[in-house]
Formats: structure tokens, sequence, C-alpha cells
């Protein structure tokens, strides 16, 4: 019998880390083969080259498909997710995968979902059901309703997508592959590696040993002309905390050129001693970095899902995890410079924080696989009215 032909699509840095221990599952399950296609701005030095941990961590690439327009504005999304439409639908002819999988909700997976399912390809989407803030929730929505198969990351997910109108049946909640990897690096949570030894970066060589933040923001795309306002505001009341910090940059997002000219600009002036930037790491270093912090601050998706399951405390701020289940070691805040502040002191200095596993066990990774081989795979919706 022939093995199932699984078409992963992975468009950005964050996507990977989503999706890790499920492309190694489906790599090794025997009645599975992996067709691994790398996109977007996972292709791109300047946010990280996210394709060179994925091919050291020993995964071959089917194809590479260059599809970011300059721009980081709205017009550039919409236009970069056009052209990833054109670009997705060439592959999928050319590969002829039994089924195609597009991840979560960033605003260029809607071009998977809609070159999969045009061609009639069974699409399987996820962590559907989710909610947030930004462009992302409508993406992750529309992702849903175009899919065929939905393997969500918790029960609140799992109910959402049923209530959506999807038959439960084709709905699987698997948990989420990245806390597969948390659950690796709680197991082991040393911080085995140097991170400007191995990872370079820009600016001071801080302290880090005796205590250190780690620093995640992005720009919110329907917000995206306060970006560099609302990152300067983070960087000021870290600078001032001046607690060893390590800054990471941005996605590429409508808002980003704002967020990533607010870094440099602070940076040329003020030239901060307590704060070194990186632009990207390894997902394991990443969560080992994490893990080992007094604190995450930002507004990354890795605060409300690794960082509950570790018990790391995190500060998000503004609106781009709004509604986004959380956990215990959350407190939300405004863009402003003394609650921020505040903030970041509570929580550094909070020891009652426990951990909590809202989206999955574990072993997401094998269950994504076993359901990827034995599910049936259909691309129209059956009709039970």
């Amino acid at each position: 019998m022939a093995k199932r032909k699984i078409c992963v699509v992975v468009t950005a840095r964050p996507s990977y880390s989503r999706i890790k221990t499920a492309l190694t599952a489906i790599k090794n399950h025997p009645e599975l083969e992996l067709q691994l296609v790398i996109a977007g701005s996972a292709l791109l030095g300047r946010y990280g080259n996210a394709v060179d941990f994925i091919v050291n961590d020993g995964f071959e690439i089917a194809e590479k498909v260059f599809m970011v327009l300059e721009g980081e504005n709205p017009t550039a999304m919409a236009k970069t997710t056009g052209l990833g439409v054109m670009e997705l639908s060439n592959v999928f002819y050319k590969l002829q995968p039994d089924a195609v999988v597009t991840i979560a909700d960033r605003f260029e997976t809607i071009a998977t979902s809609i070159a999969a399912s045009y061609q009639n390809i069974p699409l399987i989407h996820i962590q559907g059901g989710e909610v947030t803030g930004n462009i992302d929730e409508k993406v992750r929505h529309a992702n849903t309703k175009l899919a065929d198969i939905h393997l969500v990351a918790s029960q609140d997910a799992y109910d959402r997508v049923v209530k959506m109108g999807e038959r439960p049946e084709t709905v699987f909640n698997t948990g989420c592959p990245s806390i597969d990897l948390a659950q690796q690096i709680k197991n082991n949570p040393t911080l085995d590696f140097d991170p400007f030894e191995k990872y370079g970066g820009v600016g001071e060589l801080i302290n880090w040993k005796d205590g250190y933040i780690v620093v995640m923001q992005h720009p919110v795309t329907t917000e995206y002309r306060s970006a560099r306002e609302d990152v300067t505001k983070t960087l000021e009341v870290v600078n001032e905390l001046n607690i060893p910090t390590f800054w990471f940059w941005p996605n590429v997002d409508a808002g980003s050129d704002g967020t990533s000219s607010g870094i440099r600009s602070f940076r040329e002036i003020n030239q901060p001693k307590n704060i070194h930037f990186f632009k990207n790491m390894e997902p394991n270093d990443f969560l080992k970095l994490l893990v080992n912090s007094q604190c995450l601050i930002g507004n990354s998706s890795v605060g409300i899902r690794e960082c509950s399951y570790l018990g790391v405390p995190v500060v998000n701020i503004g609106t781009r995890q709004n509604r986004r289940k959380r956990g215990n070691n959350v407190t939300d805040v405004a863009y402003n410079r003394n609650k921020i502040k505040a903030a970041i002191q509570e929580r550094i200095s909070n020891t009652n924080i426990t951990s909590e596993s809202i989206y999955g066990d574990g072993n997401a990774g094998e269950k994504i696989a076993k359901t990827l081989a034995s599910v049936t795979l259909e691309f129209h919706k059956t009709i039970t009215y």
C-alpha cells in the first residue's frame, strides 16, 4: 500500500516550533511520506533564516517558495498572500499530495488553504478554534472553514470549531506540538549553551548568568501605525529597569518596519548596556532561554502557550493575544510605561506561578501523525442537516 503523501507548509519562524515534533512523527511514520515546503519569511535572513535550522534538524525540503513582498504594511501583506496562492498552487500541482497541512493563523497561511482547497486537495488545519487579536483571528477561522480535518490544541478550541459548524468526527484535540518541545525542556532545563558564542547577535555582552529577562514584541497588524511608538515604550522601560535582557526581532507583519526601526533608533541613540538583540534561535535553545529567565515581556503567543506549560512569568502587552486562553503566569497590560514597569517588577518577584497544560500534554506530534495516517481524507464538506 502506497504511503500517504502529507505536504506541510511552513511559512514563518514561529510556525516551525508549532509543528516540529509533528514533522518528525510524520517523517518516521511507516504509512506517511512527508513533503515539506518552506515559504515566506522562513526563507529570509532578516527574519532569522528558519530554513537553516530546519535543514540542520535533518528535514529534507521538497520545495521553497519565495513570496514575501517588501513593504511590511497591509497592502504588502495582501499581495504577499496573493503571490503565495499562485506559487503554492504550482507546488501542489507538482507534488500531488494526498493532503496539505496549514498551520495556525499567520496572515499568509490562508494562501496554503486557498491553493489546496481550490484544487480539491484535502486540507488539514492545525491549531484552529482559538481566538486572538490582530488579523490572525480572521485568518485562523477562514482556514478552519476551508479545512476538511481539524487538529486543535485545546478543549476550548475543539468546542469552538464544532460550534462553527464543523462535524465533530473531523475535529481532533491533539494538543500543540510546541508543548512537546516544552516538555523536553521541562525535563532537562539546563541552559547548556552560550547565547553569544552560538548566535552572535547585536549589542552589549550582558551579564546574563545572574538573572535576565526575554523580550519578544511584534507589531499588531490592526494597529500597525503605532508599532514604533509601542515598541519604544517597552524599550524605555526595559532600559530603565537595567535588567540584563535578550531581545528578539519581530515577525514579518504590517508594522514590523516600525518595530524594527524603533529598535534600531533606540539602540543607536541610547546605546543600552543591558540589552542584547537576536534575530532567531533554534526552538529548543529558545525554550531553554525562556525557562531559565525571570520573565518574558512582549506579545508573543509563546507567552500564552509554552510559558504557561513551563511556568514562566509573562507580561503580555497590548491586544495581539486578545481573548486567547491563558494561564496564571500571564499579566496583561496596555502600552503604558508605568503599567509595563510595575507588571515586570511584580512578575519577577512572584514565586507562586504553576505549570498548566492548557495546550496539550507533550505528545501532540505522535497524535497528529497517527491521525493523519488513519483519518478519512475528504475534500468537501458533508452536509449533515
